[in-house]
């Protein structure tokens, strides 16, 4: 007990890391995403009934939007551990480690991606669409094998850092509520930071604060995949030299370093042209075609995803275990 009341913040993170690599996310069960979702749908019909249906309105509606979503995020838990913890420490700490289970994707990612995986494996085109679909934004119907399983590859990728090292490094930051505070910004971008016409002004207050709390989490994301080549047989030295070359390739500033290094890992080119909401939008290919994709490589993916997640929890860790010694 004397040393969960040291650094609760880091055993809570710890725990509910592991949990979340032993059992995942059961459908059945309760997710804060999804009350996060819910606070966003209700504060944009509020907000969108209110401000005018102009340029100027609907960004200031989207900065409000944004603004109470986040607020009320992360009021809540922080209110609720606060309680908690001074009714008793066990009560506080057992919700805090239920809270960091789920506000890291590991095993999720793993289990979704690799349905896409076993659709493939069973010539089921069909059915790796419909798969891949619920864990991508761009359009899936006309993808075929192969650019369903580079949609996966790269799903996979991208979600090392925003679906598992984003969360921890708040978390080791914040605990749960810092969790909660990023996982606020981030869902808001999953669900109005497009650049269609109904989220063009709407959505880019969230889709610019997503790209300022990523921007480290990115990067590191991306240096965790290299460094988890070593452990996973993949190919470390072309894994750097793709991650500095084509990191910088996409329109986002964030979204090419954890795709960048993974095709570099694997041999394989990423990335190129993808249609979203029936629109071709051209992008820029990362990694260079060693070899073909194949559908091993969403195993292997999330066999090096794993690996950099192990990695970002143990230097994080030992990082927070510095500094509050220090401190």
């Amino acid at each position: 007990m004397t040393f969960l009341q040291t650094d609760h913040i880091l055993a809570a993170v710890v725990l509910g890391f592991l949990i979340d690599l032993a059992v995942g996310d059961p459908r059945w069960l309760y997710h804060p995403v999804r009350m996060i979702g819910w606070v966003i749908d209700r504060t944009e019909k509020t907000l969108r009934g209110i401000f005018p249906k102009n340029k100027t309105g609907e960004r200031a509606a989207g900065v409000f939007c944004a603004l109470w979503v986040i607020l009320v995020s992360t009021i809540v838990p922080v209110s609720i551990l606060f309680v908690l913890y001074r009714f008793h420490f066990l009560a506080g700490f057992l919700v805090e480690v239920f809270w960091c289970y789920q506000l890291v994707a590991t095993k999720s990612l793993r289990v979704e991606s690799m349905k896409v995986y076993e659709r493939v494996k069973a010539d089921d085109l069909p059915g790796a669409r419909k798969a891949v679909s619920m864990i991508v934004g761009r359009d899936t119907q006309d993808l075929d094998f192969t650019g369903v399983t580079k949609a996966a590859t790269e799903t996979v990728a991208e979600s090392t850092a925003d679906g598992i090292v984003a969360p921890l490094l708040f978390m080791l930051i914040a605990g749960a509520s810092g969790g909660f505070f990023y996982k606020s910004i981030n869902t808001m971008d999953s669900m109005i930071g497009y650049r269609n016409d109904k989220y063009r002004y709407f959505g880019t207050f969230a889709a610019r604060l997503d790209d300022v709390v990523n921007f480290l989490p990115a990067r590191i994301a991306g240096l965790l995949l290299v460094l988890a080549c070593p452990f996973t047989g993949f190919d470390t030295r072309n894994a750097w030299r793709i991650f500095l070359r084509d990191r910088k390739k996409h329109d986002s500033p964030n979204s090419a370093h954890t795709e960048a290094a993974m095709a570099g890992a694997l041999r394989i080119q990423l990335a190129g042209d993808a249609y979203y909401f029936g629109k071709l939008h051209k992008k820029q290919t990362l990694g260079d075609p060693l070899r073909p994709v194949e559908p091993e490589d969403i195993p292997r993916a999330n066999r090096l995803m794993t690996a950099a997640a192990v990695l970002a929890l143990i230097i994080g860790g030992l990082l927070r275990v510095i500094i509050v010694r220090v401190v």
